[in-house]
């Protein structure tokens, strides 16, 4: 599987353990990881923890995260990625985020373009999902504005703050919200 996809403005890398200081900076921030459904991180070793899950996932070629980089300066604005893929049902959901910083700049819809393209004419992907927080009109609007398809509501769908630290006892537990099931087709 590609470990690095790069466009105009940004370069995107499999993320390694040594993202793991840029990344905390951007997964620490309440108004990023507010709809990640992850508790803002703390320290540097939740960043290491959920770099080192997702890069086992990639070994199984079950997903695979990218950190995005700033062309010019090499800087870490954040991370996208396939969430998971399904090779067999030639789909895969996409996730993202930004650092603050870089946020209303185009480059989250640089990043998800290069997923797309990527997805659809290297992975041969026929369908790729996005899964959003209604709350979420930033991301909502960047899915609109690329083609994305809303298919319905999935009520109560993800308990509110676990993500991956799922069992670690950081989440509220008994909120869960609803989600958007976006979509776009190979053939849209």
């Amino acid at each position: 599987m590609i470990t690095e996809l790069h466009t105009n403005r940004i370069d995107l890398r499999q993320m390694k353990e040594s993202d793991a200081a840029d990344l905390l900076q951007v997964w620490s921030d309440p108004e990023v990881a507010r709809f990640m459904n992850i508790s803002p991180f703390k320290a540097e070793q939740q960043a290491v923890k959920m770099i080192r899950m997702l890069a086992d996932l990639a070994q199984e070629r079950q997903a695979i995260r990218f950190s995005i980089m700033e062309k010019e300066s090499g800087a870490i604005m954040g991370s996208c990625g396939y969430n998971y893929l399904d090779f067999e049902q030639a789909r895969a959901e996409i996730g993202y985020d930004l650092a603050r910083a870089y946020w209303g700049k185009g480059y989250a819809a640089e990043a998800v373009s290069a997923l797309l393209d990527h997805g659809f004419t290297s992975l041969a992907l026929n369908r790729i999902e996005a899964k959003v927080d209604p709350r979420n009109v930033n991301s909502i609007r960047l899915l609109e504005k690329l083609g994305f398809t809303r298919e319905g509501l999935l009520r109560a769908y993800e308990r509110e703050g676990t993500g991956a630290e799922a069992g670690s006892g950081t989440g509220s537990g008994d909120t869960f919200n609803d989600l958007y099931m976006y979509s776009r087709l190979v053939s849209d």
